[in-house]
């Protein structure tokens, strides 16, 4: 499946979705010998099936996870190779149309044993389409492409649709967590996700969102993003209960 061409899937009220366009680069330079290895030995065996997905994300492991975590969109994996490390008894969700991230990321999965590990390379919302209700315990977006240009903007992942399809998968007291370093992209998704009555802001002061939640991993990207001056946003969402 290309990235570029992702199947139909279905919204938050079960109707059928329009075929989807994924913006942006879907292959980087060539791939290292290594790393084609990974993704013809490992890719397949980690693959998220979304068949499968449909009967529940626990369906994908061979014993049922404490906990399942979606990321959505997760570069090279620093972040989701890190919580799939310290939490070994949850499980992990991670979507990337890049190829190059997701050799990355295999490289981890290979070099730390990450068997918590399911990886799909295409998009978040086709997932998020696929799961059951109250199905993830966390969903995690971070530094997403801001498509900063106001032409580009309709290509921004969050939208009310992305949201309501959030609230439909996240279970009652989960969250949705946000991160980027474009203050106009952080605003966005203020007044995106704050309309629907589902997601409580946890934030009660500035600090609230300047400092990371617990158990943060820095990725490079981030770190390159603030030694060029930007400074970074840290939303958390809570799911209200039913």
């Amino acid at each position: 499946m290309s990235p570029e061409d992702v199947p139909d899937g279905r919204n938050s009220t079960g109707a059928p979705t329009p075929r989807r366009q994924l913006h942006g680069r879907a292959k980087g330079k060539a791939l290292r010998p290594a790393q084609s290895r990974r993704l013809a030995d490992i890719l397949p065996r980690i693959q998220i099936d979304l068949e499968r997905l449909e009967a529940g994300p626990a369906a994908l492991f061979p014993t049922a996870p404490k906990r399942m975590v979606l990321e959505i969109g997760f570069g090279g994996g620093e972040h989701l190779a890190a919580m799939a490390k310290s939490e070994p008894e949850s499980g992990f969700l991670g979507v990337e149309p890049f190829l190059n991230g997701i050799a990355k990321l295999l490289g981890q999965v290979e070099a730390e044993n990450l068997e918590n590990l399911r990886l799909l390379r295409g998009d978040g919302r086709e997932v998020l389409a696929r799961l059951p209700d109250f199905s993830l315990d966390a969903v995690y977006l971070l530094y997403p492409d801001p498509w900063p240009k106001r032409r580009q903007r309709k290509r921004r992942i969050i939208d009310p649709v992305f949201v309501a399809d959030l609230a439909r998968v996240i279970r009652p007291g989960g969250e949705f967590r946000f991160a980027s370093d474009i203050d106009d992209y952080v605003g966005w998704t203020l007044a995106r996700v704050l309309p629907n009555r589902d997601f409580r802001w946890l934030a009660r002061e500035a600090t609230d969102w300047r400092v990371p939640w617990a158990g943060w991993h820095r990725t490079r990207y981030e770190a390159k993003a603030i030694r060029d001056g930007r400074v970074p946003s840290y939303l958390r969402f809570l799911k209200r209960d039913a």
